[in-house]
């Protein structure tokens, strides 16, 4: 039998003061949510909840069941803070005041 297919892949993850990214080699037909768990990414940074985080590939959102390929750079979005459509119209308003 042959040996499985392993790929290349990088999981991303930033927060304030921190940035974490980890080179992982999985088998193929891996997914987004089997990559991370198996980094042990979760383990080192328990803020990290995938029940709340969303995941992308390269800038686009993805499911946590998304197969992966080679070369795929995971990314973990943390929570929006504020809303970016809220925080310009009060930096209008404010500018509009001056």
């Amino acid at each position: 039998m042959a040996d499985p297919v392993r790929l290349q892949v990088q999981i991303c993850y930033a927060a304030p003061g921190l940035q974490v990214l980890k080179d992982v080699e999985v088998d193929e037909g891996c997914t987004i949510q089997q990559a991370i768990m198996d980094s042990g990414l979760l383990r080192e940074q328990p803020a990290i909840d995938l029940t709340v985080c969303r995941v992308g590939i390269f800038g686009k959102v993805k499911a946590l069941d998304t197969p992966l390929r080679a070369q795929d750079r995971i990314e973990i979005y943390r929570p929006l803070i504020a809303d970016p459509k809220d925080s310009r119209h009060r930096r209008v308003a404010h500018k509009a005041q001056r």
